[in-house]
């Protein structure tokens, strides 16, 4: 089979011919691969910065976490890989599967998984998002911070507020259900006064941070109190795009009612990832189809990875490779 065959960590993919997976247990199941998405996770996995990486094997691997893809019966289906999924074939997880709506394109449906996962988990179990809470989302003009956006929205959010850089990006959250934007290209001094001034008029109650770094210290800054009664904060760290490490003051523990947490592989429980594939999913692919939840991406082919692993795609679309 072909496949996008990975030899040496940090290096680029080759396509290549390669050994098709074979079933190794009763929870897996061969499958023909239609559409992958490349996600910041599969890239830190293939160069081996990411904690969840595993050891580069000796005669290459095949990269690619997910997929659409065919059962045997022509159902067609998302999928986790126990084998790379960047492939003609792959090997998933039988407990781990989702069915695909018509009238649901591969691309769209490959795309909105790790985003949703990305976004929904950590608003409903981390952050316990309740109806009417104010959101910040640091750092949603990216794909998964768009989804971000829209799912806050229908989860109940009174209000959305969101930072990032691109002004056009900014600008479109607006019309995916953002109420306010924070440019993180203004001073620091602006950032924090705008955001100060926004809080003291509706009190943030939920933070999802895809940036941290200096970004999150602005933003604890800003969520300091005084002394006085404040609501309860819930402060959920996503991603790191900003940076890894942050200066915390202990005054920001004390002075507010501050619960902050992360969302990734390893912070969920078996109780919410089984809840992800059986409930959160299936929503978030129907909500695709009936216009409700918006993504773009940008299709390439499978034969072009090696030239297209590391193209710049702009403006919060994601890039998926169909097969």
């Amino acid at each position: 089979m072909k496949a996008a065959v990975m030899y040496q960590k940090g290096g680029l993919p080759r396509y290549v011919d390669f050994a098709e997976p074979a079933v190794k247990g009763d929870d897996q199941v061969l499958v023909t691969v239609k559409a992958v998405a490349i996600k910041h996770l599969d890239k830190g996995r293939a160069a081996g910065n990411h904690y969840s990486s595993e050891a580069q094997p000796i005669d290459g691997k095949v990269i690619g976490g997910d997929a659409v893809c065919l059962l045997n019966n022509g159902t067609r289906v998302y999928g986790i890989g126990i084998s790379g999924t960047l492939a003609e074939k792959a090997t998933i997880y039988k407990s781990r599967i989702v069915k695909i709506p018509d009238g649901l394109d591969d691309a769209t449906a490959a795309a909105l998984p790790n985003a949703v996962t990305g976004a929904a988990m950590a608003l409903k179990f981390k952050a316990e998002i309740k109806p009417d809470d104010v959101v910040l989302i640091n750092g949603a003009t990216g794909f998964t911070g768009r989804v971000a956006v829209q799912l806050a929205k229908y989860y109940g959010a009174k209000k959305v507020v969101v930072t990032g850089r691109n002004p056009r990006s900014l600008n479109y959250l607006l019309s995916i259900g953002a109420d306010e934007v924070v440019s993180i290209l203004q001073d620091d001094e602006s950032f924090k006064s705008q955001l100060s001034a926004i809080n003291a008029a509706t009190p943030i109650d939920v933070v999802i941070d895809y940036l941290w770094g200096h970004t999150a210290e602005m933003i604890l800054a800003c969520l300091k109190g005084n002394g006085s009664f404040t609501n309860r904060v819930r402060y959920v760290s996503v991603g790191s795009m900003a940076g890894d490490i942050i200066q915390l003051s202990a005054a920001n523990l004390r002075s507010v009612d501050l619960q902050i947490t992360g969302s990734g592989l390893g912070a969920w429980s078996k109780q919410q990832v089984g809840q992800l594939f059986s409930n959160i999913l299936p929503e978030a692919f129907e909500l695709a189809v009936k216009g409700k939840l918006k993504v773009k991406v940008v299709e390439v082919k499978l034969a072009d990875i090696a030239e297209l692993w590391n193209l710049d795609v702009p403006d919060g679309k994601r890039l998926v490779v169909t097969i």
